[in-house]
């Protein structure tokens, strides 16, 4: 079996690929997976030694392209990405949220490993619970940001403008996180990691936007999905959707122009994808994969392996170990993620991707979901509430107030109707390749038993592996990362000089300790990892501190 460019050319002997494939039916009519496992790798790829990592990162925003499938608008800069890069059709967010899903990326961990599952527990206490208090996830003893392990290599790292990890960002993290960030500020030859985020598709861009008219044709005739309403305002949100999408590629275009200016394109990986699926109601905040579906696009220099595609089922879990492994750093044992581009890819496919839902502001829920290429199984744990859980934030789109309008004339379609039960089943499971919508549950259809129990097995397991945290109460959640509520802190670096070189120490096991060398009273801006020694020159000074992920960052430090 070979893979096959856009063009229909065989790539041939690049790939080293072992396949299965659907080769025989049940007497049901039903596929049956031969058990043998499909592995691509990505042989004779020509890097840097150092190579570039740039990820441009678009809010909520599921596959709406024309590379997949959705020709309702042009993005010329995206579909240029496309044509010179690989699509990776089954990419999936752990969550259908920014915070957990962040939280995600910038550890290689599952949220609800660690505490980070419900939605922006760090955030406004007036949008949390009434016995919820804001707080920081704290991850397993020796986790790093994903950055921080590119600092120490040597590089460059950039972040414009969005965090939102579940923690504050420890000081070793960025060498610049701000809107002004940018590679364009490291030093001559240096290799960089930046990421550009792109709130434009956001969803709260619908209703901020609702009355510009820039990029919107009023003619444009958008699909609907049959969850939503086919109105005139609901089409007009939908409208703006697509033309939130027109101007982030403008926007992706700007940063690859200035890639271009400064002659690294060529040294340089790209990846673009968004943070989760769709803004639009039944889409954010769902475990359906209208909420956590996404595309992805890697470019490598000189367009190697243009115009692929990839169908391995890969989570953002995966972006971390990648990065490191295609840098040549071997990927972190503590990670949950694997790498699937460079030369760390584990010898089998991923069978199953999960996937987790909580709390959301206000409205607290219990959801987990488990699916392979095909199928997808969600678990309700609370089967007792509604399927529909309010969000003040949510309810600021006029498409979302319009389907309360005809919810409340009772004129919703059946499949509209479906999101609005007064309760929810203990689980459903879909045929994602039959039913993308994933509106026709089959749990109840006995010819889907056996993959419908192999799932929930898979689940259970998960759920064992990483001790998921969100399903206990978050307020026993909050005691047992800061134990009596009170934030753990971070003990201050310890100085000493040894044969003229300084030497740092933290007491809190898993620290990252920073420090900066000042000299005539000019202190740098970022702080610097401390991975070794460190020789002063006459007349300068060393500052220190040190911080472990979601502990109270130290008091500083000074020497001499």
């Amino acid at each position: 079996m070979k893979l096959f460019t856009s063009s229909g050319k065989a790539l041939g002997s690049i790939y080293f690929l072992t396949y299965a494939l659907f080769s025989c039916q049940d007497p049901t009519g039903l596929p049956v997976q031969d058990d043998g496992q499909k592995t691509v790798r990505y042989q004779d790829l020509q890097l840097p030694e150092k190579p570039n990592i740039l990820w441009l990162v678009a809010e909520d925003l599921s596959p709406y392209l024309s590379f997949y499938g959705d020709s309702t608008i042009k993005t010329p800069n995206l579909e240029r990405l496309a044509r010179e890069g690989i699509c990776f059709d089954q990419f999936y967010s752990p969550a259908p949220v920014c915070s957990p899903s962040r939280a995600c990326i910038a550890t290689g961990l599952y949220p609800t490993r660690f505490g980070a599952g419900h939605m922006r527990n760090t955030g406004n206490p007036k949008y949390l619970p009434p016995d919820v208090k804001p707080y920081e996830a704290v991850p397993p003893l020796g986790t790093k940001m994903m950055s921080e392990w590119l600092r120490m290599d040597g590089y460059y790292c950039t972040n414009n403008p969005k965090e939102d990890y579940q923690f504050n960002k420890t000081p070793t993290a960025w060498d610049e996180s701000s809107r002004k960030a940018h590679w364009r500020n490291r030093k001559a030859g240096q290799p960089f990691f930046a990421i550009f985020n792109f709130m434009v598709t956001h969803e709260s861009q619908i209703w901020a936007k609702s009355k510009d008219s820039l990029l919107v044709d009023s003619n444009l005739v958008v699909p609907v999905p049959p969850y939503l309403p086919d109105t005139k305002i609901g089409r007009q949100d939908i409208r703006r959707m697509y033309s939130n999408i027109i101007e982030m590629d403008q926007q992706v275009g700007e940063i690859l122009k200035q890639l271009e200016e400064d002659g690294e394109l060529e040294n340089t990986i790209i990846f673009w994808y968004s943070d989760h699926g769709g803004p639009l109601p039944r889409q954010k905040r769902l475990l359906y994969d209208s909420g956590l579906k996404v595309p992805l696009i890697v470019r490598f220099p000189h367009q190697q392996f243009a115009g692929t595609r990839d169908d391995r089922l890969t989570s953002f879990l995966d972006l971390a170990p990648t990065v490191l492994s295609l840098v040549g750093i071997e990927p972190k044992n503590y990670m949950d993620g694997r790498d699937f581009l460079g030369k760390y890819q584990p010898a089998q496919e991923r069978k199953y991707v999960f996937a987790a839902a909580d709390r959301f502001d206000e409205t607290t829920d219990h959801n987990r979901a488990a699916r392979d290429h095909r199928f997808k199984y969600i678990r309700y744990y609370d089967p007792d509430k509604s399927m529909f859980l309010h969000s003040a934030y949510r309810d600021q789109q006029p498409i979302m107030r319009e389907l309360y309008r005809l919810r409340d004339l009772d004129s919703l379609t059946e499949v509209q109707k479906l999101w609005f039960r007064d309760h929810k089943p203990p689980f459903e499971f879909f045929d994602t390749e039959n039913d993308p919508d994933e509106i026709h549950d089959l749990s109840k259809d006995p010819r889907y038993q056996d993959k419908i129990k192999e799932l929930s097995d898979a689940m259970d397991q998960w759920l064992q592996d990483i001790n998921d945290t969100g399903l206990i109460p978050e307020t026993e959640l909050i005691d047992k990362l800061w134990p009596g509520g009170v934030q753990p802190m971070t003990q201050a670096p310890v100085i000493k000089s040894i044969e003229n070189k300084i030497t740092i120490h933290c007491d809190t096991e898993g620290a990252s300790i920073g420090f900066k060398i000042i000299e005539d009273d000019e202190e740098p801006d970022a702080w610097q990892v401390y991975t070794e020694p460190i020789l002063l020159k006459e007349g300068q000074h060393l500052k220190t501190v040190a911080q472990r992920i979601g502990y109270h960052i130290s008091e500083e430090t000074s020497y001499p």
